[in-house]
C-alpha cells in the first residue's frame, strides 16, 4: 500500500487561477522537482495561440500543477464527505489519494513541443511518452515513484492508461468532466482574455458523488455541470478553434513537412547539407528518438532552429519560416461539402501565383462534441455525465438538462481552406499575377469557398 511522506509544513504556490495549490506530500514535492517535470516550463499550454492571445503564454508546468490542485480538492471533498466504510460499498477508498494525485501531477509529462502539430508529422504519441517516463528506470520521476513502492510507477502509469482498476480515480482524470479539462478551460480561459471559460468550481466538487462505478453528481449540481458543458463549448468556439490560431498550426506543420522533405532528401544525395537541423533535433527528423532525447526537446529548442531557418538555402523552407517567427499567417475560408469539389481548381491559381499548393495550402477541419452520451459501439466511448437522486439511482445528464439535450452528440465547428494572403490582394499595381489574384477572388463571398458567377 502506497505510504503518504509528509512534509515538514505544507508548501504553497501561488496560482492567478486557483488562488492557492497546496503540497504536503513529500513524494509530490520531489516529482516536482524533477528534470522531466521541470521540462514542462519551457512548452507553452497553448503552443501557437499565443500569436493570436497574447497573454496566452502560460506552460504545460502550470497546468499540471493546476490538474494537480483540482485532483486534491476532489480528493479532499470525497475523504471527507464520502469516505469508504467497507470493502465494496462503493464510497471513495483514501488509500487512493496518492496515485490520483501523482497521475494528476503527471498526466501531461510526455508533451512534446508544439505538441498536436508536432506529433502529427513525427508520428509521436504524448500519452505513450508520458507512461514511458513513468515506468523507466533512467529517469528521476520513475525514481521517485518506485520509493513509494516497487509497483507504485506501475499504477500511475495504469492511470494514464486508463487501465487502473479504480474506475473512480481514471475518470477523476480522464472523463467528460474530469480536473485536466476543468483546468485547462479556466486556465485558457484566463490567460487567453475569455470570460466565457468560468463555471463554478467549487459548487461541481461539493456535488461529487462516488459510486462502485465510477463519479456521479449530486442532481441538485445539474446546473453548475450544464455552465460547465456550455463554457467548454464556448472555449473550443472562440479560442482552440481560432482560425488564426489553426492557420499557425498549418504554417507550422508545413514548414516542419518541408524540413523533414529537405533532411530526408540529403540521405541520398550528398549536396544537401543537413547542419540547417540542429543535433538536437537530427534524431527526431531521423525517427530513431530515445526517450532521453525526446526529453531535450522543448519549444525553446524548436524554435531556435526555426528561427535560423530564416535564412535556410531552401526558398520554401526560409519563407514558411519567416510567415512562422514574424506573425504572418495565411488566410482562409470556410468550405462545405457543396464547395469541397471548387478545391482543385483555385489549387491550381495559387500554383500558377508562384506558391507551392502542397506547403502553402490545407484543409483544416476542426469539429468537436460539446457533450455525449455513452455508446459503446463508437471506436472511442467517452464516459457520460450521471446525476445522482435521492434514493442513490443514476440519470444521465441530458435527461436533466434541455440546453445539454440539445447539445448532445451535435458536433460543432467548420472546415477551412488555407491559403497565402497575398492571393487576396485588390488592385494590385504592377505584379504580373493580378489577374490570377482576381480570377481566384471570384471564389471567396464573406470569406467561405463559393461557386463564382457566370
Amino acid at each position: 500500500m502506497a505510504q503518504f511522506i509528509k512534509t515538514g509544513s505544507e508548501k504553497v504556490f501561488r496560482d492567478p487561477v486557483l488562488n492557492s495549490i497546496r503540497v504536503k506530500d513529500q513524494v509530490i514535492l520531489d516529482l516536482i522537482g524533477t528534470s522531466e517535470f521541470q521540462r514542462l516550463r519551457r512548452i507553452k499550454q497553448l503552443g501557437v495561440a499565443s500569436a493570436v492571445f497574447h497573454g496566452a503564454e502560460h506552460s504545460r508546468f502550470s497546468h499540471s500543477l493546476g490538474v494537480y490542485e483540482i485532483a486534491r480538492r476532489f480528493a479532499n471533498h470525497l475523504a471527507q464527505f464520502h469516505p469508504s466504510q467497507e470493502a465494496g460499498d462503493g464510497l471513495w477508498d483514501v488509500n487512493e489519494q496518492l496515485v490520483l494525485l501523482c497521475a494528476a501531477l503527471l498526466h501531461d509529462v510526455g508533451h512534446g513541443p508544439y505538441s498536436h502539430t508536432f506529433e502529427h508529422i513525427f508520428n509521436t504519441d504524448h500519452e505513450a511518452y508520458t507512461q514511458s517516463i513513468i515506468l523507466s528506470p533512467d529517469t528521476e520521476i520513475h525514481q521517485v515513484l518506485v520509493k513509494v513502492s516497487p509497483d507504485f510507477p506501475q499504477k500511475v502509469a495504469s492511470v494514464i492508461a486508463k487501465t487502473y482498476p479504480n474506475p473512480q480515480v481514471v475518470q477523476l482524470i480522464s472523463s467528460q468532466i474530469d480536473a485536466d479539462r476543468m483546468d485547462y478551460l479556466l486556465r485558457d480561459a484566463y490567460y487567453s482574455g475569455a470570460t466565457y471559460g468560468q463555471f463554478d468550481l467549487s459548487r461541481i466538487i461539493h456535488m461529487m458523488r462516488p459510486y462502485a462505478g465510477g463519479i456521479a453528481f449530486d442532481d441538485k449540481g445539474s446546473y453548475a455541470i450544464e455552465d460547465y458543458v456550455v463554457s467548454r463549448y464556448q472555449m473550443y468556439v472562440q479560442v482552440y478553434f481560432h482560425p488564426v490560431s489553426r492557420s499557425f498550426e498549418v504554417v507550422l506543420q508545413h514548414l516542419l513537412e518541408r524540413a523533414k522533405f529537405i533532411y530526408d532528401e540529403s540521405k541520398c544525395d550528398s549536396r544537401v547539407n543537413i547542419n540547417f537541423i540542429s543535433p538536437t533535433l537530427r534524431p527526431l527528423f531521423a525517427g530513431n528518438l530515445t526517450l532521453q532525447q525526446y526529453l531535450m526537446l522543448d519549444d525553446a529548442v524548436m524554435i531556435a532552429d526555426i528561427s535560423t531557418w530564416r535564412h535556410a538555402e531552401d526558398p520554401i523552407l526560409r519563407d514558411l519560416a519567416t510567415r512562422f517567427i514574424d506573425r504572418k499567417p495565411l488566410k482562409s475560408i470556410v468550405i462545405t461539402d457543396e464547395t469541397r469539389d471548387l478545391l482543385p481548381t483555385i489549387k491550381q491559381l495559387i500554383d500558377s501565383a508562384g506558391f507551392d499548393a502542397r506547403y502553402y495550402t490545407a484543409e483544416n477541419d476542426s469539429f468537436d462534441l460539446p457533450y455525449d452520451a455513452y455508446n459503446p459501439k463508437v471506436k472511442k466511448p467517452r464516459t457520460q455525465i450521471e446525476l445522482m437522486q435521492l434514493d442513490g439511482s443514476l440519470i444521465e445528464l441530458s435527461t436533466q438538462s434541455a440546453l445539454v439535450e440539445a447539445m448532445t452528440g451535435r458536433v460543432f465547428g467548420n472546415a477551412r481552406f488555407f491559403f497565402p494572403r497575398e492571393m487576396l490582394v485588390q488592385h494590385a499595381v504592377d505584379d504580373i499575377m493580378a489577374p490570377i489574384y482576381a480570377d481566384f477572388q471570384r471564389y471567396v463571398h464573406n470569406e467561405t469557398l463559393v461557386a463564382p458567377k457566370l
